[in-house]
């Protein structure tokens, strides 16, 4: 399999314990300044993170592959945009297709190289995004088990959640339907 040409930037792979034993944790965490770092209110980013962390310290071994993939994949500043428009009154998947970005912009074909050049075979994965899976799976990764990376909904990115899982697909089972 050949290796996606990239940065030495684009991703960090952050190792606990013994990988290799077993099928190991891993999350697949899109960098988001605005949440991870900002703790911003629009997002689940850093509480999806935390959690991630958590199990992996948890278990005592895993792997957080950190993609620098800001905003879905359009970057800071068109996010900040996109902020914007979402003040207007649009969503998430309607602000980035206003300012000409698909809804999701990222690519996934990173972790699954890294994670074969790594000698891993098969995942636990963390992940309520299904492409993420599929991802794995197209890079000759098995997912043995998607862990949800579902965290209790804040009233002020409740319909950010609810967006990802009506118009992008994510797992989301405790949300309420409306």
């Amino acid at each position: 399999m050949a290796v996606p040409s990239v940065r030495v930037e684009d991703a960090v792979a952050l190792v606990m314990g013994d990988i290799y034993s077993a099928p190991p944790i891993v999350r697949i965490h899109s960098q988001c300044l605005t949440g991870d770092v900002f703790h911003s209110l629009r997002c689940d980013c850093r509480q999806q993170l935390e959690l991630a962390l958590a199990k992996i310290v948890e278990e005592g071994a895993g792997i957080l592959l950190y993609e620098q993939q800001e905003g879905r994949g359009i970057g800071l500043m068109a996010k900040l945009k996109a902020y914007e428009l979402q003040d207007q009154g649009l969503d998430t998947v309607e602000a980035n297709l206003k300012l000409g970005y698909k809804p999701d912009c990222r690519e996934f074909e990173l972790p699954g190289a890294v994670l074969n050049l790594m000698g891993i075979r098969a995942v636990r994965l963390i992940t309520n995004n299904p492409e993420k899976v599929e991802a794995l799976e197209s890079a000759g990764i098995t997912v043995v088990e998607r862990i949800s990376a579902e965290i209790e909904p804040e009233e002020t990115f409740e319909r950010y959640l609810k967006v990802k899982r009506e118009k992008m697909g994510h797992l989301y089972d405790s949300l309420p339907v409306k």
